[in-house]
């Protein structure tokens, strides 16, 4: 702000502060950010890109499904016959060092098969991404520092493991900005908020604030006193004589009492219509103007008018594309039941209108974080199987495949040793978590499908074939979208700071 005083009272920044009430407080708080061509920070005079790409892009969006909690990579995508034959004895090289105290080796309780022409080994648990498995490249070999939830969430996201810095996400709007301006450039989908980090997952960090990620709760609030979603897994397969029950035909029924008002309530203004909030952001914007003549352009306000302008357009745009009842019962039943489900299939929805990048948690907390008994993966995984199998069909039928990245994966990996000290009274299934060597996947035109890269030990602890670390991972993602992650920078406090700092390499042999 210039230092010039004003006698008048009401003051340009009291006068935004008013407004801002008017909406929520929505565009200050950071629920939505750039929706402008260029992510406001690098725009130009004719609203062109400012960020030249590097080399032609392969893809324009970005779906990224985030198993919070750590799935057990040996138990889904990485078979180790060698677990099978040294099941219940000590680990070779002496005692693993992990987070919680572990024991001996623990064969997986699940069945492999072999899926499509590649012949993909996939355990029982991902039926439906076994019909998918020629689509997807598998990365075996993913490591990370720090076996704890919030560094390493932090590092998936973000690419450092203290709080502060950038998600992927804002890099991503702050580089490209998204392809429709009434809706945000990245969006944050799961029903609660997933984790103890929170916001920090898909914060802005020290780029511009209309870079942060907008969180949606995709959770349905229809009857507070309703009782939770039912989980299919959960559901009974044997009647009261103990005999298999005949198992009936899957019917998705998307509640009629449905509104995605609710599910987005802060985006619409209860007080004003829009032809008020209308005359409000063009005498703001005048204001502006006037005062850019006389004394020059002010940064942040000019983000809070861009961030009220996309709010503004949000509420005739955003209601539309987060109401899935418009979606052919085909297309629902496709997707299944459940919360993931219906993240999976709004992500794919914001794809379509333009949206640059889409993250979907599967719950509250840490979910997949299984150090009583590795048995709990059999509900979250038959929560997530299907509608993670339905992204990709479904982007092939709307012709967004091509031009459209699907990552999937978790913080960290599990141990294949049992974890002994993680509660589960006498069961003792469990698994500690595993940063050294664990899968993540990714699917889309750009990738080679049905291939495989990397690879841990024989006992899937350690990545010992072409380590990837998560820096590779973002540096990936940055080539595909046209972007040199070494020359994707923003300067702050005395230093040019990157998401992948000073490491990462593209993993060329996954690309198509």
């Amino acid at each position: 702000m210039s230092s010039h005083k004003s006698n008048n009272p009401t003051t340009r920044r009291e006068a935004l502060r008013r407004v801002g009430n008017g909406f929520g407080m929505m565009a200050f708080a950071g629920m939505v950010n750039n929706s402008l061509s260029a992510a406001g920070a690098l725009a130009t005079p004719d609203g062109s890109v400012g960020y030249k790409l590097d080399h032609p892009q392969r893809v324009k969006r970005i779906i990224f499904l985030f198993m919070n909690g750590g799935l057990s990579t040996i138990d889904s995508f990485d078979p180790k016959p060698a677990l099978d034959k040294y099941d219940g004895k000590p680990m070779p090289g002496g005692e693993v060092k992990t987070e919680r105290k572990t024991g001996e080796l623990m064969r997986s309780p699940f069945t492999f098969k072999k899926y499509g022409q590649s012949g993909m080994d996939i355990s029982e648990l991902w039926p439906n991404l076994g019909e998918v498995a020629d689509d997807i490249a598998w990365v075996r070999s993913v490591h990370t520092e720090i076996p704890n939830h919030e560094p390493s969430c932090l590092m998936m996201n973000t690419g450092a493991n203290q709080a502060g810095r950038p998600s992927l996400g804002a890099w991503l709007t702050y580089g490209l900005g998204t392809d429709n301006q009434n809706l945000p450039g990245y969006v944050v989908l799961c029903p609660d908020l997933p984790s103890t980090v929170g916001p920090p997952l898909w914060s802005n960090g020290f780029l511009p604030a209309i870079n942060q990620g907008t969180f949606i709760s995709d959770k349905i609030q229809t009857n507070p006193n309703a009782p939770p979603e039912p989980m299919e897994a959960e559901m009974p397969t044997k009647d009261k004589d103990g005999k298999e029950m005949k198992k009936p035909e899957k019917k998705v029924v998307v509640e009629k009492s449905f509104d995605p008002k609710k599910l987005i309530s802060y985006v619409n203004n209860p007080k004003f219509e829009l032809t008020e909030q209308r005359r409000e952001i063009d005498l703001l914007t005048k204001m502006e103007d006037l005062k850019r003549a006389r004394e020059g352009s002010d940064a942040q306000v000019e983000a809070v008018l861009k961030s009220m302008e996309t709010a503004y357009r949000m509420q005739t745009e955003a209601p539309e594309v987060f109401d899935i009842r418009k979606e052919s019962e085909a297309t629902q039943k496709l997707y299944g039941p459940g919360s993931t489900a219906r993240g999976c299939l709004t992500a794919v929805r914001l794809a379509e209108k333009g949206v640059r990048m889409t993250q979907v948690y599967y719950a509250k907390g840490d979910p997949w974080d299984a150090h009583g008994d590795i048995m709990a993966h059999k509900v979250n995984a038959k929560n997530s199987d299907q509608a993670f199998a339905a992204v990709i069909k479904d982007l092939k039928s709307r012709g967004l495949w091509k031009d459209t990245l699907v990552v999937c994966g978790s913080e960290f990996g599990r141990t294949p040793v049992r974890e002994v000290g993680g509660g589960g009274g006498n069961v003792k299934r469990g698994r500690d978590h595993n940063p050294f060597g664990f899968t993540m996947w990714l699917a889309g035109g750009a990738v080679k499908g049905g291939s495989i890269y990397g690879a841990t030990d024989d006992f899937g602890f350690k990545a010992v074939e072409k380590p990837v670390h998560v820096h590779d991972i973002h540096a990936t993602i940055l080539h595909l979208m046209g972007i040199d992650h070494t020359k994707l920078t923003y300067r702050y406090s005395g230093r040019d700071f990157r998401l992948t700092d000073v490491s990462g390499n593209v993993l060329h042999d996954l690309i198509a």
